[in-house]
């Protein structure tokens, strides 16, 4: 079994005639839970996309399960959820979610199971437009799970949710990597990077870091995760 779910090797983006993503090159291991940690703006969901294959590359490569990115043979082998909840808002969540899963090919009754997995069986008859702002990202992350994919790309999927559901999905989260699923998870919260087994960490488009929560506290003598993330932009300023 390949032992990375997904390596680039030198990728760059383009948009809008500016390059947003500078030779990005980097390896996920498969069943971990990899973190894409940096400021709003600085890259992340353009380069979740280039990893789920929805996002023109200028240059480089990512390969995906053994594949290009975007490969037809990825499509049920990949989950992703977008920072802007992907439902249909006249739809109930359970007719979200068997939409979804029928489109998906997803076996019968997995709609019910990530219903429950995300916490919202109390929820599972009310209208998307009904739903609350974190409601509405559970049941995105919830349309990521049909099928039980190998790697989950998921951006801010904790963003407007309350301190208890959060940990309640970061448990979700270790559960599943537990189960061989590969998890890249993006946030712009520090303190969800003690919970990740390695960070990627980003600023302005550029790789600033690539390591685990205790070899970059170890690196810059802190045990503070965000004062380490300081360390190295400091850095990296100090040798540009």
């Amino acid at each position: 079994m390949m032992s990375y779910a997904v390596e680039t090797d030198g990728l760059r983006v383009v948009r809008g005639g500016r390059e947003v993503v500078h030779g990005f090159t980097f390896s996920v291991p498969r069943g971990s839970v990899v973190g894409l940690l940096g400021p709003s703006g600085c890259g992340k969901t353009t380069l979740m996309r280039a990893v789920v294959g929805v996002q023109i590359i200028a240059g480089g490569t990512v390969t995906v399960l053994g594949h290009p990115a975007g490969d037809r043979a990825l499509r049920r082998r990949v989950g992703y959820a977008t920072q802007n909840p992907a439902v249909y808002a006249d739809l109930s969540v359970r007719e979200n979610l068997r939409y979804f899963a029928s489109v998906l090919g997803a076996r019968r009754g997995d709609a019910e199971r990530v219903i429950d997995e995300v916490g919202l069986a109390d929820a599972r008859d009310q209208a998307a437009s009904s739903l609350s702002g974190g409601q509405l990202h559970r049941a995105s992350l919830a349309i990521a799970l049909l099928g039980e994919p190998e790697l989950l790309v998921l951006d801010e999927p904790t963003v407007g949710l309350d301190p208890v559901l959060r940990g309640e999905l970061w448990e979700l989260f270790n559960e599943l990597a537990g189960r061989g699923v590969t998890l890249l998870i993006s946030s712009h919260v520090m303190d969800e990077a003690a919970r990740c087994e390695r960070l990627l960490l980003m600023r302005e488009g550029r790789l600033l870091a690539d390591d685990t929560p205790d070899a970059l506290r170890a690196a810059t003598g802190t045990q503070d995760l965000e004062e380490a993330f300081l360390h190295v932009i400091q850095e990296q300023e100090a040798v540009a």
